[in-house]
């Protein structure tokens, strides 16, 4: 540890550069997965534990359509057209029949989808460790000691983009505006004429659009696993709990700090450790809000 801190900071600083450039590229990527369970948390008060699941099966639509020869980056709208609809059966067969429960039950409805979709993965794609090779430029800096694929920066832009097109739709179109009011009052949106179960369909749809899109970047910059969703599914409820609701920009945020802490991690302390910066985090956030709330409840004593 030593050693590795020594390498960082006194023989070869350059490093942070590269550290910090991948921690905003996957940083990106757990930003957009974040926001997706933000958005179903918030509006149907669901916690998806398959959330990292969904992320997983849309980078499987990269890598199967791959093989079929589509450029990865056009798999993109195909995953992202597959998994809304995946994501609204899904509403229909289990998460309808939820709603309105206590959270224990949503969280073991979730969970036991989980376990499905990673084991229908692996029986389809088997075990192994995957990825889609776009075969875009690498660009180099400082003699080389920096890499930056292209892949990455694209993976950034698309990200970004998709950001400010979901940003736009809730602000913009009519079922964003349900979506919204839905979330703030589901019963006084009933009373003004808002089909609330149609508005729970499509936020949960359109939860499962942005996982997929999710995945496909994954596919392209890291690598997918059939049981490497719950991993993702971590990153997602750390950053939600640290950032709250409906606060993209706060998501954003604690995404790249996210994205940061595990690049560090993994050349400090080894990649062994990488993943469980994720759950130290979730577990400091969670004991950090149980002492502010058990500090108002003294204040109101």
């Amino acid at each position: 540890m030593v050693d590795n801190l020594k390498l960082l900071f006194i023989w070869a600083p350059v490093m942070n550069v590269q550290l910090i450039l991948d921690g905003i590229f996957i940083g990106a990527v757990f930003a957009l997965t974040a926001y997706g369970l933000a958005l179903v948390w918030g509006v149907m008060n669901i916690k998806n534990l398959a959330q990292g699941d969904f992320v997983i099966m849309g980078g499987y639509i990269s890598y199967a359509l791959y093989n079929m020869g589509v450029h990865p980056l056009l798999t993109l709208p195909f995953a992202m057209i597959l998994m809304f609809g995946f994501g609204w059966l899904i509403y229909v067969v289990i998460i309808r029949r939820v709603i309105d429960k206590d959270m224990f039950t949503s969280l073991l409805a979730t969970f036991g989808l989980s376990l499905l979709l990673q084991q229908v993965i692996n029986l389809i794609f088997g075990p192994e460790v995957q990825t889609v090779d776009p075969e875009f430029k690498i660009f180099t800096a400082f003699d080389d000691f920096v890499t930056i694929p292209s892949s990455k920066i694209i993976s950034l832009l698309l990200a970004a983009l998709l950001a400010i097109a979901v940003v736009l739709f809730m602000r913009n179109s009519r079922m964003g505006q349900s979506i919204r009011a839905t979330a703030q009052d589901p019963r006084a949106a009933r009373v003004m004429g808002i089909n609330t179960d149609r508005v729970y369909a499509f936020t949960f749809a359109l939860n499962a659009s942005i996982c997929g899109a999710a995945g496909v970047l994954v596919a392209m910059i890291w690598v997918i696993q059939p049981f490497y969703g719950i991993v993702y599914s971590i990153r997602s409820f750390a950053i939600v709990t640290a950032s709250g609701l409906g606060n993209l920009p706060v998501v954003i945020g604690a995404g790249f700090g996210l994205g940061l802490v595990e690049q560090y991690t993994g050349i400090i302390l080894g990649a062994e450790y990488q993943i469980a910066s994720a759950v130290v985090l979730l577990l400091l956030v969670l004991m950090w809000r149980q002492l502010k709330l058990r500090q108002m409840r003294e204040v109101v004593r």
